[in-house]
């Protein structure tokens, strides 16, 4: 059984930074996507970043050039650097996991782990 559980979310100021954590166990194939995804009340779950085994990464139109995700498959941890944080950012992140492939979208029906959330909120 594959377990996520993400660390650092927090309060920060419009064009602060934060870096999320998720420490990943349990996987059984050599090859997985992970992912970021964050959701607000009354609104979608909505897919912030994915990168796959082989380090292809891919990034919601909203947040390309501010967020990065990065893995250290040597810790099991996935990370998402966010820069430049606005308050429209201000949601629930979520780590994802999924065991196979390659292709990793940002649709959340194609994640098949979750984890339990770490609030972000950007004040003005």
């Amino acid at each position: 059984q594959v377990q996520l559980v993400e660390s650092g979310g927090g309060s920060v100021q419009a064009g602060g930074s934060l870096t999320l954590s998720c420490v990943a166990s349990g996987f059984t194939y050599s090859s997985r996507c992970m992912g970021w995804f964050r959701q607000v009340p009354g609104k979608e779950r909505e897919g912030v970043a994915t990168i796959s085994t082989y380090f292809s990464t891919r990034y919601a139109e909203s947040v390309k050039g501010r967020f990065t995700i990065s893995q250290d498959n040597t810790k099991n941890t996935l990370y998402l650097r966010m820069n430049s944080l606005q308050p429209e950012d201000t949601a629930m992140y979520y780590c994802a996991a999924r065991q196979g492939g390659t292709y990793c979208s940002l649709q959340s029906p194609s994640f098949s782990y979750w984890g339990q959330g770490t609030q972000v909120t950007v004040s003005s």
